[in-house]
């Protein structure tokens, strides 16, 4: 059997969503390491863009139906070593819920300055910057 590899697993595709001022943040049932809240996200499936995957994962998770804006950029993430892709996305329509329940505890639409609550290791910069940008501050 071999160990299997950052390259061998697919990416997860997250999707930062920004509605009326606050930004959408769900926590996982099961915790990767120091992570517990985080944006929707999943699984990038072979042949799926990832912006679409994280479009998907938004709409099995929350229940939203959200947009691709653009990408916000990539990284190899450091805590759990996936790669990790990041989409801008606007709601196009639904009220979000915890939707999946075996995946997700609860969500919760934050703040600029409620963010380093809830995840107090940072965000990827790019990311960061996006919320800078769009976020009341």
């Amino acid at each position: 059997m071999t160990q299997q590899t950052t390259d061998d697993r697919p990416g997860i595709a997250a999707a930062v969503i920004v509605s009326e001022g606050r930004v959408l943040l769900v926590r996982r049932r099961v915790k990767e390491g120091q992570l517990s809240w985080q944006f929707p996200a999943g699984e990038v499936e072979p042949g799926e863009a990832e912006e679409d995957a994280a479009v998907r994962e938004t709409r099995e998770e929350t229940g939203l139906e959200v947009k691709a804006l653009r990408s916000l950029g990539s990284r190899i993430h450091p805590k759990t070593q996936r790669r990790m892709s990041y989409t801008a996305c606007e709601v196009v329509s639904g009220t979000a819920h915890v939707a999946d329940l075996d995946e997700l505890a609860e969500l919760a639409w934050c703040s600029h300055s409620e963010i380093p609550e809830y995840v107090p290791y940072g965000l990827y910069v790019s990311v960061q910057q996006y919320l800078d940008e769009i976020l009341p501050q």
